[in-house]
């Protein structure tokens, strides 16, 4: 299964491509979208959009997740970077694409280990799942870091319906 992970923002949003087989994962790219800082909102949004959309078309993934926003001392900044995330989770949702959520807490606890890890022990971890991974920018790694999640609990997802199925869990 190949996944698209995003770390939303209006000025850098990561993704980060993987291929998930059972617990096995494979880095396939990651990048960052730039939108131009000038300009109007709507242009800046239309450019993220834009942007997403190249990569959700070059990379055809099957499933997608976003970091959830949290809520920042700037209410001002907050607005705008759920802006952007309404972007994030529109462009792949357009394509057909199912999208998941998750909380930055447990998408660290899916990659570290902890809710509560810092920037550089994601990117290690991140480093470690995906062998040959040369994440472009931190923002890339956190996305990365999505995608992984993601790949854990649509696996553990993907069992528990198939054990529903064959009438193994009740």
């Amino acid at each position: 299964m190949r996944l698209i992970g995003f770390d939303p923002g209006l000025r850098h949003t990561g993704w980060g491509v993987i291929e998930a087989e059972g617990n096995r994962l494979r880095y396939v790219a990651d990048g960052t979208v730039r939108p131009p800082a000038d300009g109007d909102m709507a242009s800046r949004l239309k450019a993220l959009h834009d942007g997403l959309a190249t990569v959700l078309e070059t990379y055809r993934p099957d499933g997608a997740a976003v970091e959830e926003t949290f809520v920042n001392v700037n209410p001002e900044s907050t607005l705008k970077l759920g802006q952007a995330r309404g972007v994030v989770l529109l462009a792949p949702a357009l394509l057909g694409i199912p999208v998941a959520e998750y909380a930055p807490n447990r998408v660290k606890k899916a990659v570290v280990g902890a809710g509560h890890a810092r920037k550089e022990q994601v990117q290690m971890m991140v480093s470690r799942l995906l062998p040959g991974c040369q994440f472009s920018s931190a923002d890339a790694a956190d996305a990365l870091a999505v995608a992984i999640c993601h790949a854990h609990y649509a696996a553990t997802g993907q069992r528990w319906r198939a054990d529903l199925a064959a009438g193994g869990i009740r």
